[in-house]
């Protein structure tokens, strides 16, 4: 008898009494609007709302399914965390909003292969800032997932965090959002130019690796950046009365590059300089002199018959892999430029100053 009642007693012990919480909205999670639910095959579904509905719910947890257009770099936080913070948008909110992701290590941060590629984000928390909204991840609940935004790829991510766990309805929503990419890409390419199309005090956005990184005497830093086009030609200015003129200097920032630098910059195309007066917190990145990089909203001076381009307190800096579009793009040009070779050339010129011993 007392065997009997035992598997009445277990039962009995594990179903919840009235009133007790479901661990899923413990006391200090927000409440949330896009939870999973169960379907009738018992997988999880997930409700993904529109950005600029969204934001209609603030401190609430939400699904969102939206294209990256802006990728920030990783830093460390003033705890112990790292950050990232990336902008994405979709078909209900062109204008996009920030996304910051929180993480142990950055290799938990979501590494973004190029602008234009789709995230899905599960559990994250619509909160607000000095009157302007944000999407925070935080890394004890929320989870993501990357996908190229390329229409002829797989559905499968090439990125997911570990918590994160997808729905066969996911493929559609990733087909329907590749489908409006290709018809609305990220970024403002009206407003993007290339060196060789640069004009004096007009702001543009700008796609070009930055090849170094050099702190002047006055604490202004200047980057050196190219795209593998020709500056525009510049008129140098007659001087009538050298005396009464001070010659321009031979070097904008003061002193010259290291031999060792100059000996790595580019055969092809004009090395513009940029000079910032305030810090970016990409520009620590830069200083590898291996990363491509969009400046937004920057401008361009003639300064003694030489180009030089400003950072201005409204420019924005943004890091490319070399897998984005407007990266991709520029390397294949640049490509066919250096193998070009005139009709009139001399194939075999390495033979003329040739000696037998």
């Amino acid at each position: 008898m007392e065997e009997a009642a035992a598997p009445e007693r277990e039962r009995d012990r594990k179903r919840p009494r009235d009133g007790d919480m479901d661990p899923s909205t413990s006391a200090g999670a927000p409440p949330s609007t896009a939870a999973a639910v169960a379907g009738a095959s018992g997988e999880a579904q997930y409700v993904y709302l529109p950005v600029a509905d969204a934001l209609k719910a603030p401190g609430a947890r939400v699904c969102l399914f939206a294209a990256v257009s802006e990728i920030g770099a990783a830093v460390r936080s003033r705890g112990t965390d790292f950050t990232l913070t990336l902008r994405i948008v979709d078909q209900s909110r062109a204008s996009g909003i920030s996304v910051t992701f929180f993480a142990d290590n950055t290799a938990l941060l979501p590494c973004v292969r190029s602008s234009g590629d789709v995230i899905s984000l599960h559990n994250v928390v619509i909160t607000m800032h000095h009157g302007e909204f944000f999407v925070t991840y935080n890394k004890k609940f929320s989870s993501f997932a990357l996908f190229e935004g390329k229409a002829s790829t797989e559905c499968r991510p090439y990125q997911c965090s570990l918590k994160y766990h997808g729905s066969k309805h996911d493929n559609e929503i990733l087909t329907q959002m590749r489908m409006w990419l290709v018809y609305n890409p990220p970024g403002l390419k009206d407003l993007e130019l290339q060196l060789r199309s640069i004009k004096s005090d007009s702001t543009f956005d700008l796609v070009c690796k930055v090849l170094d990184v050099h702190e002047a005497s006055n604490g202004v830093r200047i980057l050196y950046v190219w795209d593998g086009t020709d500056t525009p030609v510049t008129e140098f200015p007659m001087i009538l009365d050298s005396k009464s003129v001070s010659p321009p200097p031979l070097h904008l920032e003061g002193a010259p590059l290291p031999r060792e630098v100059l000996c790595t910059l580019p055969c092809v195309g004009s090395v513009l300089r940029v000079f910032a007066n305030r810090l970016f917190k990409e520009i620590p990145h830069l200083q590898k002199g291996i990363y491509w990089a969009r400046f937004c909203n920057i401008t361009c001076k003639q300064e003694f018959s030489m180009w030089k381009g400003i950072l201005l307190p409204s420019s924005r800096v943004r890091l490319l892999s070399n897998e984005d579009g407007s990266v991709v793009d520029r390397l294949n040009r640049i490509n066919t430029q250096i193998h070009r070779q005139p009709m009139a050339c001399l194939c075999s010129a390495s033979d003329i100053a040739g000696m037998d011993n």
